[in-house]
């Protein structure tokens, strides 16, 4: 079957070698090289025959990557770190970029021309490979992770001019300058005519197939704009990634580019899936052995050299406390797309096979060691906190006598903040821990008692003195970062009272175990919220619907607190409901009762059942009193049994 044969069985094995690293907390693209690795030309076994086609193939799949780049970029994920991301990365790439040139001169002994091959080959970290790590790690949302997120989306961008200037560097022959710039001037005459035309022509193509109603006929639509786009690219002298990318960022600005990006998807996957497979397959483990200390040369200066420079420039741009380790730690990887501008190398003769196998060799060892690297932050960081003092922690309207029986809330984001808002108003002690600057300053600014940094460290639980705190609410959703911090505070604190906002089921479970009994699901919370607009649309009285909602607010939480106190509290509530028999009852304008007093109506005696509460424009009159008049439209709780509450019910409509 040839290649067909090649196809699938680099799919199975990708398959199998995906699940094994998803398993083990490794990103799925590591298992797809291993894939490659195993089944390519320089291991035993099976051997993939048609590996050119595979890699001819594997192109199509960095074109599609690329594409579905340009669709997911939005200036808005920029916004938060717009200043670290797009001055700060830059100079980043160009640091790093000095630091390949260093090492290829002084220490593997190459040419200039390699040499600032390198340099830009290890400017660039791994996007998936970060991610994947954040999710694991349960650091998405942090201060932190946008940073990090933000620089990554700015050096994915950067790929593309560094596939337009690097090969020049090895094809000019008028010139290095005279050469960059006349693809720079290609590259922006087409972007030019991509954003004049592209910006009007495709959408008015998408919109026409869109109105087709074919799901297949979209699909064959977006992938034909990425595909022509970047072969017209290729036909013109620029790189064909390029092409797709370009037309990626402008479809990403139609009425029609989040669909467009959901269908790509999948093929991305299966095309990329290929590609990285054919990055395995150029591995040797014969060259890991045999050169082993260039190897471990190449990984340990890019490892610390980058993880530095990344941390320098962090904290350049005024970042403190944990964020540029943080940050260190989570991108001196190399990159996914440094294969991408590796393969362009090996094209245009700027890199050879050896130089390849470095780089390759290099990049895999620095993706895996990213997650236990990053594991390592909080540990590292307590351990600077401990011998390091000088980094004093900032804080804002804390009282000079100190806090004493206050509440500490943990995270003042959207929940947070209102929480905090709740206590404000209330009058009542409280501090936020807030590890986002925005957040932070936005709680300052708001007069609430603050302290700016990681509320899983100890020394920052300390400063809010969470020791003398009579209640702990942890507003923040990573479920690694609320155990720590129910760790820390257990040591200090073994009876505060602890509620904690989780982001599912089992880890409502998880905490339930460490000593954490009052327990908020926002999933839940959102389906009754969503139970009770249905409800209310559909007619039924607010009583009713009140009802009806916490009966199933109980069911959902039924199984998770059923041996707890608050469970059984909230039965007994739900219990002493129906024991009351409480209905509330709309006065029709018609109704005998109207302008009589609860005493002149004589509804006790006349129906058995007693008023206990009034509603009328909107304000709640609990218990009220026997010489109160009733108007038409108010809403009227009664509790009583059956009968009654029939009979009262008949008063009150229309007569």
């Amino acid at each position: 079957m040839g290649i067909a044969t090649d196809i699938i069985m680099l799919t199975v094995a990708a398959f199998f070698c995906g699940v094994l690293f998803q398993r083990i907390g490794q990103p799925v693209i590591l298992g797809y090289i291993v894939a490659g690795v195993i089944l390519g030309p320089n291991t035993p076994g099976f051997i993939v025959s048609n590996i050119h086609d595979i890699e001819l193939l594997a192109e199509i799949g960095v074109a599609l990557l690329l594409f579905a780049l340009g669709l997911e970029f939005s200036l808005k994920d920029l916004k938060p770190v717009k200043k670290v991301a797009l001055l700060g990365t830059p100079l980043q790439m160009l640091l790093t970029i000095g630091l390949g040139y260093g090492i290829g001169r002084e220490l593997l002994g190459l040419d200039w021309n390699a040499s600032l091959w390198l340099g830009g080959l290890i400017s660039l970290s791994s996007t998936m490979v970060l991610l994947k790590t954040l999710m694991n790690q349960g650091w998405m949302g942090t201060l932190s992770s946008r940073v990090m997120i933000g620089m990554l989306i700015v050096q994915d961008l950067a790929v593309v001019p560094l596939m337009i200037i690097l090969p020049q560097l090895s094809s000019s022959e008028g010139g290095l300058l005279p050469a960059v710039g006349m693809a720079a001037l290609k590259a922006a005459g087409f972007i030019a005519a991509m954003v004049l035309l592209g910006t009007r022509l495709l959408p008015l193509v998408l919109k026409y197939i869109a109105r087709l109603g074919s799901r297949e006929l979209f699909l064959l639509a977006i992938t034909a704009i990425g595909l022509g786009v970047g072969f017209f690219t290729w036909r013109i002298g620029l790189s064909f990634a390029f092409g797709a990318f370009a037309a990626g960022m402008v479809l990403s600005e139609s009425d029609y580019g989040y669909q467009a990006l959901s269908d790509i998807i999948p093929l991305r996957d299966i095309f990329g899936m290929l590609f990285f497979s054919s990055v395995g397959m150029l591995f040797s483990p014969v060259f890991l052995v045999d050169h082993w200390r260039e190897v471990l040369l190449l990984v340990l200066t890019v490892s610390l050299g980058k993880g530095l420079i990344f941390a320098a420039v962090v904290r350049l741009f005024r970042y403190t406390h944990v964020i540029p380790l943080a940050v260190g730690l989570g991108l001196f990887q190399i990159g996914e797309f440094s294969f991408v501008l590796a393969q362009i190398g090996v094209s245009c003769g700027a890199i050879d096979a050896d130089f390849y196998s470095l780089i390759l060799t290099a990049t895999i060892i620095t993706m895996i060691l990213t997650p236990i690297a990053s594991g390592q932050t909080a540990r590292l960081y307590a351990l600077k906190k401990h011998f390091y003092k000088g980094e004093k922690l900032e804080t804002a309207g804390l009282p000079e006598e100190g806090l004493k029986d206050h509440i500490v809330i943990a995270g003042a984001g959207k929940i947070g903040f209102q929480i905090a808002l709740g206590m404000q108003q209330l009058g009542r002690s409280f501090v936020v821990i807030e590890f986002d600057q925005r957040c932070f300053e936005r709680a300052k600014a708001a007069g609430m008692p603050s302290v700016y940094g990681d509320a899983s460290q100890e020394v920052v639980l300390n400063s809010a003195e969470i020791s003398r705190a009579s209640l702990l609410v942890i507003a923040i959703p990573g479920i690694a970062t609320v155990q720590s911090i129910v760790d820390h505070v257990h040591k200090v604190q073994p009876e505060i009272e602890i509620i904690a906002r989780v982001s599912g089921a089992g880890s409502m479970k998880l905490l339930e175990e460490i000593g954490v009994k009052k327990l908020v699901l926002p999933e839940y919370e959102a389906s009754l919220a969503l139970l009770r607009l249905t409800l209310m649309t559909l007619g039924l009285s607010p009583a009713e619907t009140h009802r009806r909602v916490e009966g199933v607010r109980l069911r959902l939480y039924a199984d998770l607190l059923e041996n707890t106190t608050d469970y059984t509290l909230l039965t007994s509530f739900r219990g002493a409901e129906q024991e009351f028999d409480l209905q509330w009852v709309q006065l029709d304008p018609s109704s005998v009762l109207c302008g009589l007093s609860i005493i002149e109506s004589d509804i006790r005696n006349s129906t058995g059942v007693s008023v206990v509460g009034i509603i009328r424009d909107g304000k709640l009159n609990a218990n009220p009193s026997p010489a109160g008049l009733l108007m038409a439209g108010d809403q009227i709780a009664v509790i009583g049994d059956e009968a009654g509450r029939r009979v009262f019910c008949k008063l009150s409509a229309h007569h």
